[in-house]
């Protein structure tokens, strides 16, 4: 089966992937909060970016390569932390490390996984980013960092847009539980999906199983909270300079929106900002992150990352010329294993490549570096470019 014929898109490996996860744990997966205004407004935005088609460059295969936080990557792309990633796909976090590790991409393990950061540390070859919903308690968070350090993980990642749980009405009227309990409207679900239910069946339900360390069994929780809000804390900057005095590897805060609070993150000692809107599931009105990028570029130096709404490579290419560095995913990840199991992650990844090479052919960009002088002249971000150096190429020696 040639898998580009069957599955050319994010979209197709989404539509199995309905058919193939049982209905709670898709809505899960797919849904925001809110009447999803937010979640629309980032496709309705990365669609009014627009890039000018150049023309008469000859021959080029486009070079891809790109630096962030002291290493080189093939690939502009990586995979974002996605809370309980084994809901959606038996062994989720496993086969994302090893995808990311066999296509050398930076993997994030959330603090919500279903994995410890000590079960996903074979799979990583210094990949590794570990995402920290930040503990009240501070020998709770010494500990986590220590076991993250010591399995492995390079970076740090402080998601700071959830200061408290977002209400989530369409994952709520799903019937999931925290910890999942199998209700028979649930079992239901499950046993129109055998793929899915097998590997559970021989893994068990997906648990928080780094909370659990900490929280032990906790039961009764709503469908949008989880063990993890009886041990984390809102975040301020304080916390955050603890946090970088705590772990001396490169630190990321994700969640930046408003240039208002670059200063004091460049301040605290932050080595990466991290455009995000939680991909509309934790505020309803939120600008798309795209809207807010370019303001975020020009504030600073630091290396952005970016994230929310991308759907292929055309919209990886349009955060790039806008100032980002680089582009996280994280639902597509999951479609591609809901869709073809440990198949599918390699094909996302090959697919976003092929996507990157054909629009980067048309835009006449032969790097990564010239993306932002392919922006519709009325689009260029004020400041943006060239007032933020471009990455230097992957070759370059570090700084």
């Amino acid at each position: 089966m040639d898998l580009h014929q069957r599955y050319p898109a994010i979209a197709d490996l989404k539509a199995r992937a309905r058919r193939r996860i049982p209905w709670f744990a898709f809505e899960y997966l797919d849904s925001a909060t809110g009447t999803e205004a937010t979640q629309t407004r980032n496709r309705r935005m990365l669609d009014e970016v627009l890039l000018m088609p150049s023309i008469l460059h000859g021959e080029f295969t486009a070079d891809l390569r790109t630096r962030l936080l002291g290493r080189d990557y093939a690939l502009p792309f990586g995979i974002s932390p996605v809370g309980m990633s084994g809901l959606f796909w038996p062994d989720a976090e496993r086969l994302l490390a090893r995808a990311a590790t066999a296509a050398g991409l930076p993997y994030g393990l959330s603090t919500v996984a279903s994995r410890r950061p000590e079960d996903v540390a074979p799979d990583l070859d210094g990949n590794g980013w570990f995402q920290m919903y930040p503990p009240r308690d501070a020998d709770i968070r010494a500990d986590m960092l220590a076991r993250a350090r010591d399995a492995g993980f390079s970076a740090l990642v402080l998601t700071a847009d959830v200061p408290v749980a977002s209400r989530r009405e369409r994952q709520t009227r799903s019937g999931l539980t925290s910890p999942p309990r199998l209700t028979p409207r649930l079992m239901a679900q499950v046993a129109r999906c055998p793929a899915w239910a097998l590997g559970t069946a021989r893994l068990g339900m997906p648990r928080m199983r780094l909370i659990d360390d900490y929280a032990g069994a906790v039961t009764g929780l709503g469908s949008t909270e989880h063990a993890g809000y009886l041990l984390r804390t809102s975040p301020d900057m304080e916390y955050l300079h603890a946090l970088r005095a705590a772990w001396d590897g490169p630190l990321i805060v994700k969640g930046v929106l408003d240039p208002r609070d670059v200063p004091a993150l460049e301040a605290a000692g932050v080595d990466a900002l991290w455009v995000s809107n939680h991909a509309g599931r934790q505020f309803d009105a939120a600008p798309a992150s795209i809207e807010a990028l370019p303001a975020i570029c020009s504030a600073t130096r630091l290396p952005l990352i970016f994230d929310s709404g991308i759907e292929g490579g055309l919209d990886i290419l349009r955060a790039l010329a806008l100032g980002a560095d680089f582009v996280m995913l994280g639902r597509a990840w999951h479609y591609a294993l809901g869709a073809l199991g440990a198949a599918g992650p390699a094909h996302l990844a090959d697919l976003l490549t092929r996507d990157l090479h054909a629009n980067m052919g048309q835009l006449g960009a032969r790097s990564l570096a010239d993306l932002p002088g392919r922006l519709a002249p009325a689009l260029t971000p004020p400041g943006c470019s060239p007032g933020k150096p471009a990455a230097p190429p992957a070759d370059a020696e570090p700084a």
